[in-house]
């Protein structure tokens, strides 16, 4: 769960206010679109999520955990709670697509019998089976995309942040990953998708939070967004 109560964000080095009294809650289990033009505060509230910044006002909690008062060493407890799925896809380009995925179960800790059961499940869940020994470039770009999900995915979190995640795939992967990303909710997973993409949205009967000039300007079920977006 998400909590942000009164939340304003300053980044003092340009003394930009990028949230303003900002009130959002995400309940577990469900599929929340964040839309917004450049600029708007859509990153800005994924880093709060993160804890890759603090907020100079207002109450953030994420899974339980109180981000105005967490210390420094348990940023990564949190982060384990949540996979986070970014439009450049950052796989390591020499390992294969299974050493891509593992690599995430290995900082944790998890044992070699673990991450076998866990990456291949993984793999089976997004479509990549028989792609295992295969380098990120010799993958498409929806392919590539599918490894970055998967390796969110790997550590099984409570909340998956897809920040803008089809910007570098065509229309068609565009909704197969929205499609898989709706199935991945399914099946108990709260998903936040951060995206400029109307047609995108407007595809899905969801719940749009749209945000503007740091605050939230409308949030319905009606998986509908009609202003214009840059």
């Amino acid at each position: 769960m998400v909590q942000m109560k009164g939340v304003t964000m300053v980044y003092e080095s340009s003394g930009t206010e990028a949230l303003k009294d900002v009130d959002l809650c995400i309940d577990d289990g469900e599929f929340v679109f964040l839309v917004g033009p450049s600029g708007s505060g859509k990153t800005t509230i994924v880093k709060l999520i993160t804890g890759e910044v603090s907020a100079a006002e207002g109450e953030v909690i994420v899974n339980g955990f109180d981000l105005r008062r967490i210390r420094r060493s348990k940023l990564p407890k949190l982060r384990r709670t949540l996979g986070v799925i970014f439009q450049d896809f950052r796989l390591i380009d020499k390992k294969t697509v299974y050493e891509n995925v593992a690599f995430a179960m290995r900082v944790v800790g998890a044992s070699n019998r673990e991450i076998r059961e866990r990456v291949s499940y993984v793999l089976e869940l997004v479509g990549l089976e028989g792609r295992e020994k295969r380098l990120p470039q010799e993958l498409s770009g929806g392919e590539q995309q599918r490894v970055a999900v998967a390796r969110a995915l790997v550590n099984n979190p409570r909340m998956i942040i897809a920040d803008e995640p089809t910007g570098n795939i065509d229309p068609v992967k565009s909704l197969e990953l929205m499609l898989l990303l709706e199935k991945i909710n399914e099946l108990g997973t709260t998903v936040l998708v951060v995206t400029h993409e109307k047609e995108l949205v407007n595809a899905f009967s969801k719940r749009v939070v749209a945000i503007d000039d740091g605050r939230i300007i409308s949030d319905g079920m009606d998986g509908y967004f009609c202003y214009e977006i840059e």
